[in-house]
């Protein structure tokens, strides 16, 4: 092997990156101490970026395509080297591929909640929870602020900035929109859209772009859903009397229908009282009182105005009529016939 070939086969010819992951965002092509010759060939694959470097300073930015490195197409790098030996003199430079596709699925919630003021609620807190996309859209900001000179760089490194910068965002436009704790489900889409007008400007100085932003749920802490569904159901179930009858009678039925030895007979008999006060109690709500029957009295009613007679009274004391003495059972106060020695109607004895 000659000296030609030795000094060949420490230069590169081809530069091309193919990404295998799914969270690379940087990768920095390994030269294994070698020179890259002029006139080498630079592939670029859609979604892709190519930025060389030299000596710490970025100087040439390659889009989408296939270059053959030349002058013509590096004027930053000429500038800077200042070739004296033509097109083939080889140079030290590093190779950035920057990814550029969209990241998606990737998720973010509320660590805390937030703090919230409603017309209806008063002072609430909210959590929220959702998936959103995102992309590099400066290559060259993103590299001089964010990767630096690292030689791989994945969506972990700047996962915990945009979540932070999301929930900040999210937190500003539900407090400008002023949506109702009650209304924020219908208007997810819009809440999602004015989140990204508002986070997109946060994150252009580190070159990134949000692409896509979705609310998948926004909850109330659990007292307030408790709140709510009591007066949804008070809502559904209307007329509260019959419903409270109808609990009743259910009540009633189960504690009938439950078999549980003398014990449980017992328990249920109790149970039972107890159900039967709180049905009689539910019934007497809708329903007027039935006036309450006269208990016949000891000497039965007088025959003229119908007041109740003591026993043995020849005289009504309400409208002063004289009463038949044998004529009126005094134990129900049932007409008898004079001569009988018991009532025909309760067995008393006259």
């Amino acid at each position: 092997m000659g000296i030609f070939d030795i000094l060949k086969g420490q230069l590169i010819d081809v530069i091309e990156w193919t990404d295998s992951s799914n969270d690379t965002m940087v990768y920095k092509y390994d030269m294994n101490g070698k020179e890259i010759m002029m006139g080498a060939q630079l592939t670029v694959r859609e979604s892709q970026v190519a930025i060389f470097v030299n000596e710490g300073q970025l100087a040439d930015v390659f889009q989408p395509g296939r270059y053959e490195l030349s002058t013509s197409n590096m004027p930053i790098m000429t500038a800077l080297k200042a070739w004296k030996f033509g097109f083939n003199s080889p140079f030290k430079s590093d190779v950035y591929f920057i990814n550029t596709k969209q990241f998606l699925d990737q998720k973010w919630g509320t660590t805390n909640p937030v703090m919230m003021r409603d017309a209806e609620f008063g002072m609430i807190r909210l959590r929220a929870f959702g998936i959103y996309s995102f992309r590099v859209t400066d290559p060259e900001a993103f590299l001089k602020e964010v990767f630096g000179t690292s030689a791989l760089f994945t969506v972990d490194g700047v996962e915990g900035q945009i979540k932070r910068t999301l929930v900040s965002g999210l937190s500003d436009a539900i407090a400008e929109s002023k949506i109702p704790a009650l209304d924020l489900a219908a208007n997810y889409d819009e809440l999602a859209n004015y989140a990204i007008q508002a986070i997109n400007p946060k994150l252009a100085p580190l070159g990134l772009g949000l692409t896509s932003f979705v609310i998948e749920n926004i909850s109330l802490p659990e007292e307030v859903e408790k709140s709510m569904d009591k007066r949804t159901s008070m809502g559904v179930l209307g007329d509260l009397n019959k419903y409270t009858q109808y609990q009743a009678a259910e009540a009633m039925r189960e504690a009938a229908n439950n078999p549980g030895g003398m014990a449980g007979m017992g328990v249920g008999m109790g149970a039972g009282v107890t159900m039967g006060q709180m049905f009689t109690q539910a019934m007497a709500q809708p329903q007027q009182a039935a006036p309450a029957q006269q208990a016949p009295a000891a000497g039965g009613f007088c025959s003229a105005c119908g007041a109740p007679l003591a026993a043995g009274a020849k005289f009504c004391s309400n409208c002063g009529q004289k009463q038949e003495a044998a004529a009126v059972c005094p134990g129900c106060g049932n007409a008898v016939t004079p001569g009988d020695r018991f009532c025909a109607n309760c067995g008393q004895k006259l």
